[in-house]
């Protein structure tokens, strides 16, 4: 009875140990099952999109009302500022209309109506208008002009290094873009390519968010032609090009 009672326990025992390990088994394949399907849709959400951008489309723009405002969230304000933005360009541009004249123009009808109605107001017994004190606020001015400093320092940097001889890909891209430029202010003044910018502004990113899935295939599509199409013309062309003592010394 000892013994046969003996064996029981160790088969028991042999049982238990046999549950561990395949319950073990079962719950690291499990876990390599799970660990793997992060990677998976990790790699189904690398999507291609346009210029490399990681964000969504507002975020692109800084997000807040100059965003709302391009992207139309803010349907009255994105429409009056396109709608000022046109009244100016068709005074100044088909009308022929003077921006000094405009001002003084403006400036004699509201001093004129709101001297009128000052003096109006002692006849007919009535309160003088409220006419608040108006002050260019300080913080907004210092915060434009920062990061217009910024912006130009950094463009000023781009083209230092340019002029050095460290980037060809970058230098060519801006050749390439003050040539096409030049070509387009050749064709318009500069209030008229101003407006068209604005223009394109209120529309081209409203349009991309909307049509973004569309988009970006055709994109993907564009950019690996164009880095086949540059890498042969660099082959056959840039690479045979002397390169600057700076990038030498830099690669030593």
């Amino acid at each position: 009875m000892a013994e046969h009672e003996e064996k029981k326990h160790e088969e028991s025992l042999m049982e238990k140990i046999a549950e561990k390990i395949h319950g073990h088994d079962s719950s690291s394949s499990s876990s390599d099952s799970d660990d793997d399907k992060p990677s998976e849709s990790s790699i189904k959400d690398k999507v291609f999109r346009l210029f490399g951008r990681e964000k969504p489309v507002h975020h692109v723009f800084g997000g807040g009302k100059p965003a709302d405002i391009l992207l139309w969230r803010n349907k009255k304000l994105s429409a009056g500022a396109l709608g000022v933005a046109t009244v100016i360009w068709v005074l100044f541009e088909l009308l022929e209309y003077h921006l000094l004249t405009l001002v003084c123009h403006l400036l004699i009808l509201a001093l004129a109506l709101l001297f009128l109605w000052s003096n109006a107001t002692q006849f007919i017994n009535k309160s003088t208008p409220h006419i608040p004190e108006v002050q260019v606020p300080k913080e907004p001015v210092l915060e434009f002009a920062m990061a217009l400093r910024f912006e130009i320092n950094r463009a000023f940097a781009v083209l230092r290094d340019i002029a050095l001889g460290r980037d060809l890909k970058m230098f060519l891209s801006v050749i390439a873009g003050l040539w096409v430029l030049s070509i387009v202010g050749s064709w318009c003044n500069f209030l008229t390519l101003f407006y068209i910018v604005f223009v394109l502004l209120h529309t081209v990113p409203v349009l991309y968010e909307k049509y973004e899935d569309k988009v970006d295939p055709f994109a993907e599509k564009a950019m690996h032609e164009i880095k086949k199409r540059y890498a042969v013309f660099d082959a056959k062309l840039l690479s045979k090009i002397p390169r600057g003592p700076l990038k030498q010394k830099k690669e030593d």
